[in-house]
């Protein structure tokens, strides 16, 4: 596995305004410093305990971005550091959020999940009940977290018009969310959609930010 060229060959096929994240979960240290040679700079990890290792291994300039399910009692473990959590489901999460933030004085960067695919496995909130949260006016009163905008997963099938449909979803989401919201504020401007099998469709559909993993570093071994 080519990791240098994978990454060389994705980042020259993507549009200019997109980010790759390269998903190192579960891939060792020295995978990753294959893909940092290569000169990526940002990683998604999902388990809180193996981020943590990563991170005191590996160089300081990488961009660490959380994409998994992050349970309250992990936060403290990743917010000294932490570049995105991109799996923010609750109000509950996002107080724990902002409270392990204030300890650093840090401001930390958050997606909202949004559950649009029709698999269970997935978590988010329903487009109904984002808004709800954020008419609820209890995120905007946070000071040490910004909303930085929505991450999905569309349904794992070969559906590629189910997919466009629940990419698009989330968009529309999106842009209603920053007319209604946060017409004000510049910092909420990323999309994060798109995995190894369905980027190109989520590019399609305006997603500003790609989680791949497979693509890079070829399937993980268990």
């Amino acid at each position: 596995m080519d990791i240098a060229q994978n990454i060389r060959q994705l980042k020259a096929s993507l549009p200019e305004g997109v980010t790759l994240v390269a998903v190192s979960k579960f891939h060792p240290v020295e995978a990753l410093m294959e893909a940092y040679d290569a000169g990526q700079r940002i990683f998604g990890e999902s388990r809180a305990q193996e981020l943590k290792a990563k991170q005191a291994a590996l160089p300081k300039d990488i961009e660490w971005h959380f994409i998994g399910p992050l349970q309250s009692n992990k936060v403290k473990d990743i917010v000294p550091f932490i570049h995105l959590i991109h799996s923010v489901d609750s109000s509950r999460l996002l107080e724990e959020i902002n409270k392990q933030a204030k300890k650093h004085a840090r401001v930390v960067d958050v997606l909202l999940e949004i559950h649009v695919a029709k698999e269970e496995s997935k978590h988010g909130l329903t487009p109904e009940e984002c808004e709800d949260l954020l008419r609820s006016g209890e995120p905007a009163a946070l000071g040490n977290v910004r909303i930085r905008g929505l991450m999905a997963m569309a349904s794992n099938t070969d559906d590629e018009e189910r997919i466009r449909r629940e990419f698009r979803t989330v968009r529309d989401l999106f842009l209603r969310l920053k007319r209604t919201f946060f017409a004000d504020s510049e910092a909420f401007d990323t999309l994060s959609m798109g995995m190894s099998h369905d980027y190109p469709v989520a590019i399609q559909e305006g997603s500003t930010m790609i989680r791949v993993g497979t693509s890079i570093f070829g399937e993980r071994e268990y």
